[in-house]
């Protein structure tokens, strides 16, 4: 593809759906927040097809609620759902973890490595949206390592409801705890300890629990 060719419709989706969720996980745009797609098509230089996508998107996701002919905002943060949707991820996180741990190799675990030094700059720089896209890298090697397509689809299908949660944690000093959780996590798999690897798993994502304080080990 050349620089001139037009760029393909998929991507100005994708484009328009990034920088809403970032709005909306940093409180740009606060729960209750009237979506106008003509306002954010034009405050985003698109047109208001692909930011109409973005918000169905986001609609599925639980991050937008809308009524037709009457509104469409930001969704508020519903804590059973959110509580759901942790522990669902949270338990599909050690189901990743358990069945990737016999199938890790050396390029599995430095990739984990690598994007956990990612994560531990975005933190020290104090790049929320940074260290959140870090820590979905991470946790993604087991994912893929251990090749569950449901698992993958559904992990991607409710991870967005707890990224205010994510923002929550990696705004604060607790973000630091979260960093040597990692290593545990990598070294627990690189050593094949499965009940290590699974404790600490369940350890990372419990600590996004509303009220539940940082606990490094």
């Amino acid at each position: 593809m050349t620089a001139l060719e037009p760029v393909p419709r998929r991507l100005l989706r994708d484009r328009a759906y990034d920088a809403l969720l970032a709005a909306i996980v940093s409180g740009e745009l606060a729960p209750g927040s009237r979506l106008n797609d003509g306002e954010l098509a034009d405050r985003l230089g698109l047109s208001r097809a692909p930011v109409r996508q973005a918000l169905a998107r986001l609609a599925t996701e639980g991050l937008v609620e809308s009524k037709p002919q009457s509104f469409t905002r930001v969704a508020p943060v519903a804590e059973r759902d959110v509580a759901d949707a942790l522990a669902l991820v949270r338990t599909l996180h050690e189901m990743a973890v358990r069945e990737a741990l016999p199938l890790v190799d050396a390029a599995a675990v430095e990739r984990m490595r690598a994007e956990n030094a990612r994560f531990a700059a975005a933190v020290d720089a104090g790049d929320t949206m940074g260290a959140m896209a870090a820590d979905d890298a991470l946790h993604a090697v087991p994912i893929q390592v251990c090749g569950n397509r449901a698992l993958a689809e559904t992990v991607r299908r409710w991870t967005p409801l707890l990224r205010r949660l994510e923002c929550l944690r990696f705004s604060t000093e607790a973000a630091r705890a979260s960093v040597g959780l990692h290593e545990q996590l990598i070294d627990a798999l690189a050593g094949r300890d499965e009940a290590r690897a699974v404790a600490v798993s369940h350890h990372i994502w419990s600590d996004l629990a509303p009220g539940r304080p940082a606990q490094g080990e």
